[in-house]
């Protein structure tokens, strides 16, 4: 697939989701840069939403809860090229009943060449990154070139 370049904003949307065992460590983590994140634009799924405007009072985009659709609505979101940021702590360790979501979800913010982090560690490169706070350019599928080509097959 072809590619083009999409710039994203210095003011970013970021995209904060957590399964139920990890809620507490990513409201910990938001926490401490809660600083950082309010000069966003926030955006999470259900009880994660939810939890981070109660525990933070910050302003947060609601979405549905990840199992009744969430993944799905926020990979949409991410094609649309409404998501700059996924963060994303997801729990290795226990198995989703809707982990087909979680794994197009992780697939689409891949295709879409958004940064991801899925832990601390990888959330503190992300937010301590010069980047957040400025334009960047990236990489994205042309789908206009895309359609034009299969058209002309």
């Amino acid at each position: 697939m072809q590619k083009k370049q999409a710039t994203t904003s210095a003011i970013k949307n970021i995209a904060l989701v957590a399964h139920d065992n990890m809620k507490a460590e990513l409201i910990e983590w938001a926490d401490i840069h809660k600083e950082k994140l309010v000069s966003h634009k926030l955006l999470a799924t259900g009880t994660t939403g939810n939890l981070l405007h109660k525990q933070l009072g910050v302003s947060v985009t609601p979405l549905i809860s990840g199992p009744l659709g969430g993944d799905q609505q926020l990979g949409g979101m991410i094609a649309e090229g409404k998501i700059d940021v996924l963060i994303f702590f997801w729990d290795p360790f226990e198995p989703m009943p809707h982990d087909p979501d979680i794994k197009a979800l992780l697939r689409v913010a891949a295709v879409w060449n958004i940064p991801i982090a899925c832990s601390v560690s990888s959330a503190n490169f992300l937010i301590s990154s010069p980047l957040l706070a400025s334009e960047y350019e990236r990489a994205v599928p042309d789908y206009d070139a895309y359609l034009a080509a299969r058209i002309d097959d």
